[in-house]
């Protein structure tokens, strides 16, 4: 049904082009062209939309880089003052133009009696003309651009310790450079077609002002042959601006770059024995010069640093370890995990300030890029216009470090992480894998006091994950600053962190020990992380009353009032076809609801009226004799000596 409007829609567009290719006098196309009238007119109209293109570029690159990041009262307003060149009618605008800048002007006297500028009729005011109408493609093209940018790239850039300015020059301009280019080509092609303001504004004037649109009309009138000729030089410009944007504008995707982004290499074969930790011994220890360290260029001397830091606000938390310390953050979403490390990095958070002394100095008002960090973000955020190798250079380089050796020292860190042989691919040719294990080499290699590291080995499968794991245990033993890692895989908790920080609604619940934590869990969150039961409630005189009633009996009670957890391992849990008479003190009856293969063992999930959720865990053979499926009737059974309460 819509091919036929379609199939009109691209008629109507068509036909006026055909009509100047038909009429086109084809045998007289050179003399017109190179009459000196069209080549005066062609030298003018390139030196206007060259220059009104400067112009652009220089007010509307801070303005757009305004709208997109700088939020600010007035905004839409701006941004319909933007637009509104775009649907003003060009006489109108060269109206607007004479009473602002015209001698009689608000502006235009100024101008003549303090800098001798007079605008109309000469070819500044025809600059002025063609920028005022074309300037606005430059700004929304690259507004977008900018507002499609994520912002983790440029925070992960200064993290690795890249100034502002340095962030700007290496990271975000290269990045939208795309849009930069489309928005700059199609101001340049909108100041070169320019017609209605600047005849309004600047006037006709041979040599001054008289552009190629202003000659087709007045050649229309003496010598429609040539305007002709004149107008089909122009449509040819205007079609060769559009066939090198590719449909950037439109924001469709030219199809050889749609075919570049769906480029993804395999996943790597398993790396041979050994193979994670290419380049041989343990990583350099921090403040040690083996070959290929970083040393010489380094701008500071590293040395020991405690952290010591207070955060206030959604996170509200005292956070204090000595150099040489892994912590293990974890929580459940939302719990403040992600807002702690932002904090601690400098960068915008929602509603959270920290106080940071870091080697005993005070950091607490200095930016990101002056705090000796180093952040491996949930997403990689490597830099897509950079290879694998100067993406993990990048911070050695922003610290000073010579080429040469950033890139050795780059080199030696994708070895060890086991992805050097990917040293020259883009990120885009990278597997998510591959791309973790890339980030955490270029955090590594920019040798940080403080660590920070969230879910970094998230994306790698389990062989890859053990290897990289000892490998940066490796290095976190002769780290001594300050690692914090966010995890929500115990195995990690365990073998990397000296200490578990435990987290909930932004507020410190436990910090202990991994050994203590796995014991005595304060959080029914982590509990369950670690495979445990846990039932919070208030402690009675013989165990425990849940937040729902439910009647918990332990052999070793708290004092009753007391805030605590109920802890039950799944192993502890026996199921029941018909009520036990037995031994059990806490038996409930309850529904199988589900049942989950883990290893050699079925994981059970029992719900209840009267209790909450609790998971057994049963052989297949036990799950066979009683019959389990879901939906079956069960009875739950917990002896009081496998309960354990800890206060919270």
């Amino acid at each position: 049904m819509l091919a036929l409007p379609a199939l009109l829609a691209v008629a109507f567009l068509l036909v006026p082009l055909l009509g100047v290719l038909a009429r086109t006098p084809w045998h007289e196309l050179g003399a017109h062209l190179t009459a000196p009238e069209s080549l005066t007119a062609l030298k003018l109209s390139l030196v206007v939309s060259s220059c009104a293109l400067g112009l652009s570029l220089l007010l509307g690159v801070p303005l757009a880089w305004l709208l997109a990041r700088v939020p600010f009262r007035g905004k839409a307003l701006v941004r319909s003052l933007v637009l509104l060149p775009m649907v003003l009618p060009p006489t109108v605008g060269g109206v607007a133009l004479l009473l602002g800048f015209g001698r009689r002007g608000l502006l235009g006297p100024w101008l003549e009696d303090w800098f001798g500028i007079v605008l109309p009729f000469h070819t500044a005011g025809a600059v002025v003309a063609a920028a005022f109408v074309s300037m606005p493609f430059l700004v929304i093209s690259l507004e977008g651009t900018l507002a499609a940018l994520h912002t983790r790239y440029e925070e992960a850039a200064a993290s690795l310790g890249a100034g502002p300015w340095r962030v700007f020059r290496t990271v975000t301009l290269p990045m939208v450079a795309p849009g930069l280019a489309a928005g700059a080509a199609l101001t340049w092609a909108r100041a070169l077609g320019e017609f209605g303001a600047t005849i309004t504004f600047a006037g006709n004037l041979p040599g001054t002002t008289q552009t190629l649109p202003l000659q087709v009309y007045l050649l229309l009138q003496n010598d429609p042959g040539a305007a002709t000729s004149v107008s089909l030089l122009l449509l040819l410009v205007a079609l060769a601006v559009l066939v090198a944007l590719r449909g950037r504008w439109t924001g469709a995707v030219p199809a050889r770059d749609a075919r570049a982004r769906r480029v993804r290499s395999e996943r790597t074969p398993a790396d041979p024995e050994g193979a994670g930790e290419a380049g041989g011994g343990d990583a350099p220890a921090h403040g040690t010069q083996p070959p290929g360290a970083l040393g010489a260029g380094r701008r500071r001397e590293p040395v020991a640093a405690a952290l010591d830091a207070r955060l206030t606000g959604f996170t509200d938390l005292v956070l204090a370890a000595p150099g040489g310390t892994t912590l293990a953050v974890v929580g459940p979403n939302g719990a403040g995990k992600t807002t702690l490390l932002r904090a601690l990095l400098g960068l915008p958070t929602q509603a959270t300030a920290a106080r940071l002394l870091l080697g005993g100095a005070d950091l607490a008002d200095a930016p990101p890029h002056r705090r000796d960090t180093a952040w491996v973000p949930q997403e990689p955020a490597l830099f897509p216009h950079l290879s694998a190798l100067a993406n993990t250079a990048y911070g050695p380089r922003a610290h000073g470090v010579p080429r040469a050796e950033a890139l050795r020292a780059a080199q030696e860190w994708l070895d060890r992480l086991g992805v050097g042989h990917l040293a020259h691919r883009r990120p885009t040719q990278l597997s998510g894998g591959q791309a973790g294990r890339v980030a955490l080499a270029r955090a590594l290699a920019a040798r940080p006091r403080l660590l920070l590291l969230d879910e970094p080995l998230a994306a790698l499968d389990q062989t890859t994950r053990g290897r990289v794991r000892h490998v940066l245990r490796r290095h976190l033993d002769a780290f001594d600053g300050v690692c914090l890692i966010v995890t929500h895989d115990p195995v990690e908790a365990v073998s990397l962190a000296d200490r578990v920080v435990v987290l909930v609604d932004g507020r410190l619940v436990q910090d202990a020990s991994p050994a203590e934590v796995a014991r005595h869990p304060r959080s029914p969150w982590v509990a369950r992380m670690l495979g445990a039961n846990a039932w919070p409630g208030t402690a009675t005189a013989d165990g425990l009353r849940t937040e729902g009633g439910a009647r918990v009996v332990a052999a070793e009670p708290l004092p009753p009032g007391t805030d605590a957890l109920a802890v039950i391992a799944p192993q502890a849990v026996a199921l029941y076809r018909e009520r036990p008479a037995g031994s059990p003190r806490n038996v409930w009856p309850g529904t199988v609801r589900e049942l989950t293969a883990v290893g050699g063992r079925l994981r059970v999930l029992v719900t209840s009226a009267g209790a909450p959720d609790l998971i057994a865990e049963i052989t297949p053979a036990a799950a066979a004799e009683l019959g389990l499926r879901d939906g079956t009737a069960v009875f739950t059974g917990v002896k009081a000596t496998e309960v354990t309460l800890v206060a919270r």
